[in-house]
């Protein structure tokens, strides 16, 4: 092939694909969610993108030379906003998590993290937030680069990398003193320490910096609180000065008290909550991300027949600590700890906030418009002129049975396409 003849046919493939990638869609569902309410015979205009027009059929113009795509027996709504994933981890009861850490290769496990990606964006996962790499360094930094770069599909990523924890506190445990065991995340100690492993990732790409609370560090195993108040407000005070929120996972009440009162965005898992703790966080404003569906997958995976066996304590005491939350109004960001249970699963967490407390369209809202505000994403979340182009389809009423948001027909991504093509 001459040189000139390539170019020519690379300048028409190009021409061909820019052609395509400007051509108007015009969506054609039974039913719009627009992250807040229901809407019948609307349909919705995507132009590049962005979202130009939405509303009654008929009620604005349409390009003549948009593709008109119908979606029948389908509601169309915002993209799912995953709240607490870990893509670097896969099912506990296939490999258990120190094996993970500790005997897979970093090549292995961003292979791995490559194909939970695209069952995510599959499943109707638009945009996740992953809190923590797991003793895989910054490798989400470079996953979330590849997704941008379109290298690989997948949701986009909030990524927080190596979460910080007190020295001592995190795991992989259980070896002798004279062995030194890499970690699942980042030590440090300090408020000067604390301060340099913070600004070191950011620089290193974090969108997001979690730190654990507390840890199962107690005497006899127990969860116990780790940093102070004043250390886990420094790191409030540095993240914020960058623009970037601070995450923590804190599963004791008095680990969730310091950080509400260290002014953290969002407090994970809150196993341990009072009334009096709840209270505190929704009068500072602080969310809470339950996390229902880790533990109701772990003591599947050691043994507990659900629905044939007595409910364990752990899931009576995680119902009771999720219903003081809602009484006292503390916001919920709808993240299950993906990771733990298999990725593309997502609504497996949904669904059991519906059977822990709140309705479907409650948690409908959450898992859109709720988690955009949360995360701080206002370009998303929601079907919306202007707004980005991250919309679903999805077979039946999510708002009579939130199952049927595991019923996805149809994927669009900043405007692509990437499932139900016609």
């Amino acid at each position: 092939m001459s040189c000139k003849f390539y170019w020519l046919v690379v300048v028409f493939c190009w021409s061909a694909y820019w052609a395509q990638s400007q051509t108007p869609i015009l969506l054609i569902p039974d039913r719009v969610f627009d992250g807040v309410n229901v809407h019948t015979d609307w349909e919705v205009l995507v132009e590049g993108e962005t979202i130009s027009a939405i509303g009654p059929s008929g009620d604005f113009p349409v390009p003549q030379n948009a593709q008109r795509l119908e979606l029948p027996g389908t509601t169309l709504m915002p993209g799912m906003i995953e709240g607490h994933s870990h893509i670097l981890l896969y099912p506990y009861n296939q490999t258990n998590w120190n094996d993970q850490v500790l005997k897979e290769s970093a090549a292995e496990r961003v292979a791995r993290a490559t194909v939970h990606l695209r069952k995510s964006i599959m499943a109707g996962v638009t945009t996740m937030r992953d809190l923590g790499s797991e003793g895989a360094g910054y490798a989400d930094v470079g996953l979330k680069k590849a997704v941008q770069k379109g290298i690989i599909p997948g949701p986009d990523l909030l990524v927080a990398g190596p979460a910080i924890v007190a020295t001592g506190s995190y795991g992989p445990k259980g070896f002798g003193p004279h062995v030194d065991v890499p970690l699942g995340a980042q030590e440090a100690d300090g408020e000067d320490d604390l301060i340099r492993v913070t600004r070191e990732q950011i620089g290193k790409g974090a969108d997001v910096v979690k730190v654990y609370c507390d840890y199962r560090w107690g005497p006899n195993g127990e969860a116990k609180p780790t940093f102070t108040i004043s250390e886990l407000k420094r790191i409030v005070a540095v993240a914020s000065s960058s623009g970037r929120p601070v995450v923590a996972h804190a599963a004791t009440a008095e680990g969730m008290r310091r950080a509400t009162l260290a002014g953290v965005t969002t407090i994970e898992h809150g196993d341990g909550g009072t009334p009096e703790v709840f209270a505190l966080m929704a009068e500072r404003g602080v969310a809470l991300c339950p996390t229902l569906a880790a533990p109701d997958a772990i003591l599947q995976y050691n043994g507990w027949r659900k629905g044939v066996d007595p409910e364990p304590e752990r899931i009576t005491k995680k119902k009771e600590s999720f219903s003081q939350a809602l009484q006292a109004g503390v916001p919920i960001v709808a993240g299950g700890d993906v990771g733990v249970y298999e990725h593309g699963d997502n609504v497996r967490e949904w669904e059991l906030m519906v059977d822990y407390g709140m309705t479907p369209l409650e948690v409908w809202r959450s898992t859109t418009s709720g988690n955009a505000r949360w995360l701080g994403m206002p370009d998303r979340g929601r079907v919306a002129r202007g707004l980005r182009a991250d919309l679903i389809a999805v077979e039946g009423q999510p708002e009579m049975n939130i199952s049927a948001l595991r019923r996805v027909t149809f994927v669009m991504k900043a405007g692509a396409v990437v499932k139900g093509r016609p």
